[in-house]
């Protein structure tokens, strides 16, 4: 039996635990999102995302992606639409091998999706996306979080009331990151690979993919009864809401629905000039 051992915030209503608690049981955990174009400073959304519970019908397993696209739609859109079925198709192929690692599988699928993306853009060769992925499996009695990243959308993970970021920010501004793009004759401008584009890793982008490549950062997380809830987020949240003040704003709030919505309000209040786009899975124990 999941439980959620947290108690209802003046945003739930019986109706919004009833449906979680049911979802939970059924699932074992629940999913919201919220996004906005943000029309005060953006004229499209190139935001996408899905989520997919009882991942390739096995109960408890669960997909959990964003997508944010620069330089049009076209990659993110793809992303959203097929991510989740090449992913998919890899755990078919490779999840069974004796000693197999998840995290390569994630690693795999990422570069998969890369190479897939310079196929079917032909005309869209300057599009790309960051990426955010969450996969939840079970392995024996243990429940395990994998994630994988491109760029700086995040994956912060709630334990024991405190953040832990699952991602790593693939930016211009970062030593490690501008350097790898000087050892391949690439240069970082205003914080921007090649003056041009901010992030340094990213889906798509084929036209400077020596550069902007696709391999992602990825974790493994056994998660358990401290761990009530995860939060994927574009940068349209992050630039405004430190990880912690994040959790700190959901905190009490069981219905991950609400909760994303409460963290995409907090970053229009906060003036967040991109678009945003929040997921909130709760987890329950």
């Amino acid at each position: 039996m999941v439980e959620v051992d947290t108690l209802p915030s003046d945003n739930d209503t019986a109706d919004d635990l009833e449906c979680v608690l049911r979802e939970l049981k059924e699932f074992e955990f629940a999913v919201g999102v919220s996004e906005d174009r943000n029309k005060r400073c953006r004229r499209t959304m190139e935001d996408t995302h899905a989520f997919i519970c009882n991942f390739e019908g096995i109960a408890g397993h669960g997909f959990f992606a964003i997508f944010d696209g620069h330089a049009g739609k076209a990659a993110a859109d793809w992303c959203g639409q097929h991510f989740h079925e090449v992913f998919g198709r890899i755990l078919k192929e490779k999840a069974d091998q004796p000693g197999v690692d998840f995290q390569e599988l994630v690693n795999d699928t990422f570069l998969s999706v890369d190479q897939q993306l310079a196929e079917v853009l032909q005309q869209g060769r300057s599009s790309g996306c960051t990426a955010i992925m969450a996969y939840i499996r079970k392995e024996g009695d243990k429940r395990v979080l994998y994630t994988g990243n491109v760029g700086d959308a995040r994956a912060v993970l709630c334990h024991k009331d405190k953040a832990v970021r699952l991602s790593y920010d693939h930016k211009g501004s970062d030593h490690t990151e501008a350097q790898r793009i000087l050892d391949v004759g690439g240069f970082v401008m205003n914080n921007r690979v090649n003056g041009v584009i901010a992030v340094t890793r990213a889906l798509g982008d084929s036209s400077m993919k020596e550069f902007i490549i696709g391999a992602p950062y990825t974790t493994r997380t056994e998660i358990g009864s401290d761990n009530p809830f995860l939060i994927l987020a574009c940068d349209g949240l992050w630039d405004v809401c430190t990880d912690q003040e994040a959790v700190e704003l959901i905190k009490d709030v069981v219905c991950p629905t609400k909760a994303s919505r409460v963290l995409l309000d907090h970053a229009l209040q906060k003036f967040s000039t991109d678009n945003i786009s929040v997921m909130v899975v709760r987890l329950g124990a």
